[in-house]
C-alpha cells in the first residue's frame, strides 16, 4: 500500500512536469529554463498554484490571477500519469521481487510511459508526433536493450526479438504510407511503430497494432455517425497506437494465450 501511494504521488508530480513540457514544446520554449507561468496572463505561478491535482481543484479550474479557465488537460494528465505509474509498478513487481532486473525494467517503463503520454497529448491536439520526443524515446529504448544484452539481462532474446519487432512494424507502416501516398498514415506513425516494437517485442506488438487499428476504426465510425468527422477528415492515429501499446504491455500475453487457446483442443 505504501509503495502504491508513493508511486502514485510520484506520478502526479511527473504528470505536472509533463504538462509543462507539452506546453513549452508547443510554444518552442526550453523546459529547462524559467519558472512556470499562466499561459494566458503570463503571471509567474506560486508554489500553491503548482500542487498536482490539489491546485486545480482548490482554484476551481481557474487561474488565481486572471481567472481564465485552466485546461482540463492539466488535471487529466496528472491523474492518468499517477494511475499509469501505479499500474506499471504492479505489473513489474506483481511477484513482489525487488531484484535489479525488475527495478531496471520498472524505471525503463516509467520513462517510456512519460514519452508516450507526451506523444498521446501532442498528437491528439496538433495531429503531429514531435520528432524530438519520439527520437529520444527510441534512443533510450535502444540503450536499454543493448545494456540488457551486454550484461546478460534476459539474454540475447531481448535484443533479437525487440529489434525484429521494431523493424517489421515500421516496415508495415512504411508500406501503408507508400501505398496511400501519405493519405492514411504519416511519417510520425512509422517512427512510433518502431518505438512500439522496441518496447513490446514480438509477438506483443501484434496485439498493440491490432487494438490500435480496431479502436481507431471504431472511434472513426462513431465520429462520422455523429457528423463530427467525414470520410476525408484527418484523425490522429498516434493516440490509438499509444493506447494499444499500454494495453499490450499489461495484458498482451494474456490476450495471446486466450486467442491461442481457442484453437487448441
Amino acid at each position: 500500500m505504501f509503495f502504491n501511494l508513493f508511486v502514485f504521488v510520484l506520478g502526479l508530480v511527473i504528470g505536472s512536469f509533463l504538462n509543462c513540457f507539452i506546453y513549452r514544446l508547443e510554444t518552442d520554449r526550453s523546459f529547462l529554463k524559467g519558472r512556470s507561468f499562466c499561459p494566458d496572463c503570463k503571471h509567474v505561478l506560486a508554489v500553491l498554484d503548482l500542487i498536482p491535482v490539489f491546485s486545480f481543484l482548490f482554484l476551481k479550474g481557474k487561474c488565481r490571477y486572471c481567472k481564465k479557465p485552466i485546461s482540463f488537460q492539466y488535471l487529466l494528465v496528472e491523474l492518468l500519469t499517477g494511475l499509469l505509474f501505479v499500474s506499471v509498478f504492479n505489473f513489474v513487481f506483481s511477484s513482489g521481487s525487488f531484484v535489479f532486473e525488475n527495478i531496471l525494467y520498472f524505471l525503463f517503463l516509467l520513462v517510456i510511459s512519460c514519452f508516450l503520454i507526451v506523444i498521446f497529448v501532442y498528437d491528439l491536439k496538433h495531429y503531429i508526433i514531435p520528432d524530438k520526443v519520439v527520437y529520444s524515446a527510441i534512443a533510450f529504448s535502444i540503450i536499454y536493450t543493448v545494456f540488457c544484452f551486454l550484461f546478460a539481462i534476459n539474454g540475447s532474446s531481448l535484443l533479437i526479438q525487440h529489434s525484429l519487432s521494431a523493424f517489421l512494424s515500421a516496415a508495415f507502416f512504411l508500406l501503408i504510407v507508400l501505398v496511400s501516398k501519405g493519405r492514411w498514415m504519416g511519417i510520425g506513425d512509422i517512427k512510433l511503430a518502431f518505438l512500439m516494437g522496441l518496447v513490446l517485442g514480438w509477438p506483443n506488438i501484434l496485439v498493440a497494432l491490432f487494438l490500435a487499428f480496431f479502436t481507431g476504426a471504431f472511434v472513426g465510425m462513431i465520429l462520422i455517425f455523429l457528423k463530427k468527422k467525414s470520410l476525408k477528415s484527418e484523425i490522429p492515429f498516434g493516440p490509438f497506437l499509444v493506447l494499444g501499446t499500454f494495453f499490450s504491455l499489461f495484458w498482451g500475453e494474456k490476450m495471446l494465450d486466450w486467442y491461442s487457446g481457442l484453437f487448441l483442443v
